[in-house]
């Protein structure tokens, strides 16, 4: 954390300047507020890692300041109190606005130092607790030993080491952000934040405040670019981005800077963009989906992330990988897959890539009893015996929600299509969408209407 920035707020020029002085012997890059208005004003133009903020100040108390700032965001960043002439209730009151701790001058250095490191440390391990809860059974590194998975692996390390805006691309499930993380954790980025957008959860109206924050009534809400200051910013989805939000974020991305949603002043970043997308670019790119800028400054260095059915010598393995992880993680059992099992999972197609893979075992070890996991278990658990009658569980209940709605979206137009005898006017009147939306959904989708309608004659 020897990089972090600092930001000193006391109305004592001496002060200011001998704790500046200190920090940055210790490595620390520090900025100075002489008041609550230069504190604000600071802190609106870049993200503190900490602030030492003194209670007795000419214009606003820091009391009054903490207050107002646990009231916007819930004190994104660690905050120190200084005082020469606290007192107890004041100390508490801090304490009780999330202050971190209560320094009293004249300062220790030894203290301070002590301070501000486990300050920076404590921060640091809450954002790796909620990183950590967020991708809780996540995988850092990808699993596997074929020559395919060994050579991917090398190539991300060696593209970790050039400080450049990368583009995933693979189907849904692949492992497209198991490739991200550990693309970060190779790099010397590693120390900072990793940071996940998914595009297609957000709607229109709060992707741009989510990704560049907003500035509101004079307080700062800070959106994902500043948080993975230092580090990395992974956007899922990056095609679901609007067209606007995409503009703002190519100018973000040249100028390591940007506007917060609402903001007059420009704030600076340090940020790797890592993108991904489970379509064809090129494609998007021609039907306006993803701005052409966009995707050549995204596209400096592509990479591409192959389907389970190109490396099933990795499905053994990938196995033993998921039991190990959901019986640790969850208490669940410990099973072990017969030969004819695993054979019959290495002749599978896996539309649904690893993420599926995942989900059969998690289904297995839930649901199943006994030590082996036989051929006739697969076979039920892909559901092999449904035309046999097994029709209770429905075609995709078994998905992720965003996998089963494009599913669902897909074969409900393709029905329409047929219906309609490939009348894309009657298909947008059907079911209730202007042409063009209707034409940009076909093609995010994949369907060509020819082979539909071909097919139904």
């Amino acid at each position: 954390m020897s990089d972090a920035y600092i930001l000193i707020v006391d109305d004592e020029p001496d002060i200011c300047t001998l704790v500046k002085e200190i920090l940055e012997d210790e490595g620390f890059e520090v900025s100075t507020a002489e008041n609550a208005e230069q504190a604000r004003e600071a802190r609106r133009a870049r993200r503190p890692d900490l602030i030492l903020l003194d209670i007795w100040m000419p214009d606003t108390d820091g009391i009054s300041l903490l207050k107002e700032w646990a009231s916007d965001s819930g004190l994104s960043t660690p905050v120190i109190m200084m005082s020469g002439h606290g007192t107890v209730e004041t100390a508490v009151e801090a304490t009780r606005l999330g202050a971190y701790d209560f320094l009293e001058k004249p300062l220790s250095t030894a203290k301070l130092l002590l301070t501000v490191k486990n300050a920076l440390e404590i921060a640091q391990l809450k954002q790796e607790n909620i990183g950590l809860k967020r991708t809780s059974g996540a995988v850092n590194e990808p699993v596997g030993r074929s020559p395919l998975m060994q050579n991917l692996r090398e190539q991300v390390k060696r593209i970790a080491q050039h400080d450049t805006s990368v583009l995933l691309i693979g189907e849904s499930g692949s492992g497209k952000e198991v490739y991200a993380r550990y693309l970060h954790l190779s790099s010397n980025r590693r120390e900072g934040p990793f940071v996940t957008v998914p595009i297609a959860g957000l709607t229109t109206a709060n992707s741009a405040a989510e990704l560049f924050g907003v500035e509101d009534g004079g307080q700062v809400h800070f959106g994902s670019l500043e948080q993975a200051n230092g580090g990395t910013l992974f956007l899922e989805d990056i095609i679901d981005m609007d067209l606007g939000v995409q503009a703002r974020l190519l100018s973000a991305m040249k100028h390591q800077s940007f506007l917060r949603v609402e903001g007059v002043a420009p704030v600076s970043i340090n940020v790797r963009i890592i993108a991904a997308t489970s379509h064809d670019p090129n494609r998007a790119v021609e039907d306006g989906l993803l701005r052409e800028d966009l995707y050549y400054h995204l596209n400096v260095v592509p990479l591409e992330i192959p389907p389970l059915r190109s490396h099933r010598d990795d499905i053994p393995e990938l196995l033993n990988y998921y039991i190990d992880q959901l019986a640790t993680s969850e208490g669940l059992p410990y099973r072990r897959f017969t030969v004819g099992a695993q054979n019959r999972l290495r002749n599978y197609s896996w539309p649904g890539n690893i993420r599926e893979l995942k989900n059969v075992v998690h289904r297995l070890l839930i649901l199943g009893s006994g030590a082996d996991i036989d051929q006739d278990e697969i076979d039920l658990s892909l559901g092999d015996t449904r035309e046999q009658g097994d029709a209770d569980i429905p075609s995709g209940f078994d998905l992720p929600l965003k996998e089963a709605r494009e599913q669902f979206e897909r074969s409900y137009l393709e029905h329409q299509l047929r219906e309609t005898g490939g009348s894309m006017s009657k298909v947008a009147e059907r079911v209730g969408l202007e042409r063009t939306h209707l034409y940009r959904k076909i093609r995010a989708l994949g369907i060509d209407p020819k082979r539909v309608t071909a097919n139904s004659d």
